[in-house]
């Protein structure tokens, strides 16, 4: 297990350095932030001071070795609009991000637990339906829209709820269940589908003929077997509500992660957009490398294979 997880280290930080040229190379690709920084009265040695005082009069791969010393001292940098460094905005804004995706992600698991469970058990029923229903509506449905839909319904046609903006619990409702309603659909889908997998095998059979009760069987024996392609679909899920917050922040104006990946694109900050995203690939890696160490406690052969 110790051998794993050291190649599993190497591996992340390969992929890491990977990463940081590619994302070094695209967020330069958008243009000179220099531009939007012009008015009327902006001569070119203006711009060529500007360019001198943000490190941008240098080559590229100059730039990039920069880049890339710094970040090998956990430094991203500085704004080029505020500047402050990148660091400090988004210690900022990741606690913010972090109340919403944590509740929404540990709801979303929960009740897409517990319906897929009951929709397997329950084929064909009302409910199995009703449930299937929701994945189809969920998968369907844009994020944004459904958000401006309750928006428009919760906060204008019958003001229950605040519209935008972070405060006490009132503030949470919407943009928490609009990151938790889009884990449902496929979380249902995949539990339901790998419950009936493992409700169908011998060994269930076996356990009720020699009398078990049903309750323990589906949620003691079935469930945990039925977990291990639902480990990986939430890892993969809770990596991308990183992802999907940038939505969500947008249109409730949550001053998260998010938000500023989207302001900092809007006024081609390099270094903020580089640090949003090192941070989301730097999260992503740590969430497959939990989802690997899971397998071995819910699956021991996976756990001996890998000694």
């Amino acid at each position: 297990m110790g051998r794993f997880i050291v190649i599993r280290f190497i591996q992340s930080i390969v992929a890491l350095m990977g990463i940081s040229l590619l994302i070094f190379v695209l967020v330069r690709a958008s243009g000179d932030p220099t531009m939007l920084m012009r008015t009327s009265t902006t001569t070119e040695e203006d711009i060529a001071l500007i360019k001198e005082q943000l490190g941008l009069d240098k080559s590229q791969p100059e730039q990039f070795l920069i880049f890339a010393k710094n970040l090998a001292h956990f430094d991203l940098g500085n704004s080029l609009i505020k500047r402050k460094p990148v660091t400090t905005m988004i210690g900022e804004s990741l606690p913010n991000t972090l109340r919403l995706i944590v509740p929404a992600f540990f709801c979303g698991m929960l009740v897409s637990l517990i319906l897929g469970v009951l929709s397997a058990t329950r084929r064909d029923s009302l409910l199995d339906n009703i449930v299937k229903f929701i994945a189809i509506l969920g998968q369907a449905l844009p994020s944004f829209w459904l958000a401006i839909l309750f928006i428009f319904l919760f906060s204008v046609h019958w003001p229950l709820l605040p519209a935008a903006g972070t405060g006490p619990l009132p503030h949470y409702v919407m943009p928490v269940f609009i990151l938790a309603f889009f884990l449902l659909p496929g979380m249902m889908r995949l539990v339901r589908s790998s419950m009936l997998d493992v409700l169908d095998s011998e060994y269930v059979t076996l356990a009720r003929i020699k009398g078990v009760r049903e309750r323990v069987i589906i949620w003691r024996h079935a469930l945990r077997n039925a977990l291990i392609p639902v480990v990986t679909y939430l890892g993969l899920k809770m990596a991308s509500f990183m992802n999907g917050s940038v939505v969500v922040e947008t249109v409730f104006a949550w001053p998260g992660v998010g938000r500023l990946a989207v302001e900092a694109v809007m006024s081609r900050d390099y270094p903020v957009v580089q640090g949003v995203v090192i941070m989301v690939c730097v999260f992503l890696i740590i969430i497959n490398l939990i989802v690997d160490l899971v397998y071995m406690l819910i699956n021991p052969q996976i756990r001996h294979g890998m000694k």
